[in-house]
């Protein structure tokens, strides 16, 4: 089943600050992610799933996120998993 990637919210959260504000805008990885449209990812990719059964997927933009991640730093797919678990 079909998990779909939820946008960046700009709401504001009275009880816990918001992750994005936190986070060095200048970081090459972040800058890379605001420039890539994540719709077309989940638009290709959305017809290899089932959209009313199955157990949930996880969401397009984390695959296609963490396999970016995997091509830049040159990593195995144990440490892009590891690397993800310590800092996502």
């Amino acid at each position: 089943m079909l998990t779909k990637s939820s946008p960046i919210s700009t709401q504001s959260n009275l009880f816990h600050s918001e992750l994005f504000s936190q986070l060095d805008v200048k970081d090459p990885l972040i800058q890379l992610a605001n420039t890539i449209n994540w719709t077309v990812f989940d638009d290709a990719f959305e017809q290899h799933y089932s959209q009313n059964n199955g157990r949930p997927s996880k969401p397009i933009r984390l695959m296609v996120g963490l396999l970016l991640l995997k091509q830049l730093e040159n990593l195995s797919d144990e440490r892009v998993v590891l690397q993800f678990k310590r800092n996502p």
